[in-house]
C-alpha cells in the first residue's frame, strides 16, 4: 500500500465548527469540533474519495492559494 500526501485547506465556519477540502480531489470535504478532529475525518473522507476516484476520475494537482482583493459594495451598506 502507497502512502500519499494531500494538502487541506481548513476554515472556521460561523459556528466555530473547522472545515476542510482537499482541492485535489473532488467533493472531499468534511469538519471538526477542533482541528484534530476535523483531520481524523479528513483522513477516513480522503480514503472514501479515493476509493471513488479510482472507479471515475485521475487526482489533480494542487498548484497554491492565492490571495485577491475586490471592493466590496455591499459591505457599507
Amino acid at each position: 500500500m502507497m502512502e500519499r500526501e494531500f494538502y487541506v485547506l481548513i476554515e472556521r465556519d460561523e459556528d466555530g465548527f473547522f472545515v476542510g477540502e482537499v482541492p485535489s480531489l473532488k467533493a472531499c470535504y468534511a469538519q471538526g469540533k477542533t482541528i484534530d478532529e476535523l483531520l481524523e475525518n479528513m483522513r477516513e473522507v480522503i480514503e472514501l474519495c479515493l476509493e471513488s476516484q479510482e472507479e471515475t476520475s485521475s487526482v489533480l494537482e494542487f498548484v497554491g492559494v492565492q490571495k485577491i482583493s475586490v471592493h466590496d459594495k455591499l459591505a457599507n451598506a
